[in-house]
């Protein structure tokens, strides 16, 4: 079997509920993972966010490289 890299960018449209939006921005980064939401009640009650949908809008695999194999596969 051959081994592969392959850059994948991914875009979302994210609707957040925050006190202002540099809030939101900082949440949305920190707290996004793929199309998960990771954060807790907890944080969410002391952060005072809430997101609410999260939508995939671009899903493209741009480039692949093939890698050697290391000895012993």
């Amino acid at each position: 079997m051959k081994t592969f890299e392959v850059l994948l960018t991914r875009s979302y449209i994210i609707k957040i509920d925050a006190k202002d939006e540099t809030e939101a921005l900082r949440n949305v980064e920190f707290f996004i993972g793929g199309e998960k939401d990771l954060s807790n009640e907890k944080e969410r009650a002391n952060r005072a966010f809430r997101i609410n949908n999260i939508e995939m809008t671009v899903n493209e695999a741009v480039e692949s490289y093939e890698r050697s194999e290391s000895p012993g596969r």
